[in-house]
Parts: C-alpha cells; sequence; structure tokens
C-alpha cells in the first residue's frame, strides 16, 4: 500500500500539518481549502527524499518540504532542484535546526540553489515563542506547524500510522494531512500547503545564482552533524 511504503522511508522528522489563515509571523495549524489534505516533510534534503518525491509524482499528487539550509552537497542540491521543478512547494526549516537566528542564512540558501524567497517557515521541533514569531515576521515568513503526527520521529510503526490515518479519514474533517488511498477516495485533494491556504508559495521567484558555499554533513547514530566548510562566504553552524 502506498501509505505503508511512504511511511516506510520517511524523514528523520515527517509531520502531517494542517495549516489556518495566512498572517505574517502568524502560526497556521490547519488548511482553509475545503477538502484538502497538505503532507509535509522536514529536515531534508536527505537520502529518502528523491525516493519520496518519485511517489508522489508516481500517484500526481504534491508534498511540502521544510527544508534545512545546512544540507545542500552536489547531490541534495540536485534532489531539491528537481522537487521543485516537478511542482513540491519548498519551505524553510532553518538553517541547522537548532537556532532561529540562521534563518537568513537557510533562506539565502535557498534564493541561490531555487532562485525563490519562500513564504512558509517551520521552527524545529515545532517549537516557538514570541521571539519565533518576531524572525518569522521579519522575513515575512508564516510559521507552519501541525495538528496530526505520522509519529515516525519518535519511532512509530507503518502499520499504527496507518490505524491513525484511517482513524482520521473516518471522522471526514474538512480538510486533513495525510497521504493513503483512503483520502484520496473519500474526495480528498493532495495539495501543498499554499494550495491547501490558497496562497502563494514563494515571495518572490527569480532564476538561482552560483552557491557561494558548500557545507557537506555526516550524519551519525541519528543525532549528531558534523560540518566541513568549503567557498569564500563564512557560515556560523550549530
Amino acid at each position: 500500500m502506498f501509505s505503508s511504503a511512504f511511511l516506510t522511508i520517511a524523514l528523520a522528522t515527517a509531520a502531517f500539518s494542517h495549516p489556518t489563515k495566512r498572517q505574517t509571523g502568524g502560526v497556521i495549524t490547519s488548511c482553509t481549502v475545503p477538502n484538502t489534505a497538505a503532507l509535509t516533510f522536514d529536515d531534508g534534503p536527505y537520502i529518502y527524499s528523491q525516493n519520496i518525491v518519485n511517489m508522489l509524482d508516481a500517484k500526481g499528487v504534491k508534498g511540502t518540504f521544510f527544508v534545512n539550509g545546512c544540507i545542500y552537497g552536489d547531490t541534495e542540491r540536485a534532489v531539491l532542484q528537481n522537487a521543485y521543478s516537478k511542482g513540491h512547494q519548498i519551505a524553510s526549516h532553518t538553517w541547522a535546526h537548532k537556532d532561529l537566528a540562521t534563518l537568513t542564512t537557510d533562506q539565502a540558501a535557498l534564493e541561490k540553489i531555487l532562485g525563490v524567497k519562500v513564504a512558509f517557515m517551520r521552527p524545529p521541533y515545532g517549537s516557538y515563542n514570541d521571539g519565533v514569531l518576531q524572525v518569522a515576521a521579519a522575513h515575512n515568513q508564516s510559521v507552519i506547524i501541525w495538528d496530526f503526527d505520522s509519529g515516525d520521529s519518535v519511532g512509530e510503526t507503518a502499520a499504527n500510522s496507518e490505524k491513525d490515518y484511517d482513524t482520521l479519514v473516518a471522522k471526514h474533517p474538512s480538510t486533513i494531512l495525510t497521504l493513503n488511498h483512503e483520502t484520496v477516495g473519500a474526495g480528498y485533494n493532495l495539495v501543498t500547503v499554499a494550495e491547501c491556504l490558497g496562497l502563494p508559495p514563494y515571495l518572490s521567484v527569480a532564476a538561482p545564482s552560483a552557491q557561494d558555499y558548500l557545507l557537506f554533513y555526516k550524519y551519525h547514530n541519528g543525532l549528531t552533524y558534523n560540518f566541513s566548510y568549503q567557498g569564500k562566504d563564512s557560515a556560523q553552524v550549530y
């Protein structure tokens, strides 16, 4: 089943969110367009990102990827550009996942790689306070959280997550964020966060530019990132 396959390869912190009205610097937790479902993925680009894009493309649906600006070697950059070219939405998940002060660096990286200024961001772990909202507002970005989580980031099995989806779909809310055959059969359109809100996905769109720096990472035991720096621009990594 498509949902089971998807859950098996989900990103480290994939979350199914219900984004509500667009507010600059505001917090959005549900869709506003009826009968839409928005599927989101956090923390990429990672080794599963291309597989997820391929699966979404095969089903003719779109997803939204909240990405970290620091994870852009040549391979990750190509995956990100491919997802964008296929119509999937790209949004910010900060530079290195730990510090909202690095939001500017993440935005600059995405502008160089894709040529876009993203309109939406998700704070690490979905945690926010007035300071986070002020940072987002300064960048004219809305904060996207979620009201339904697949649980994969805490080790939930695909089978249990699927049961949770089925329970949610059975209630038939006007908007949901999930992915399986039942949602489509129940009349939901699987769309991007921007589409489920009826809003533009980007503040501006232009041609990409040359990348000034590359940061490569190595992932250890699901927890530790090691970074090395190449290029002329400096970037602080936490």
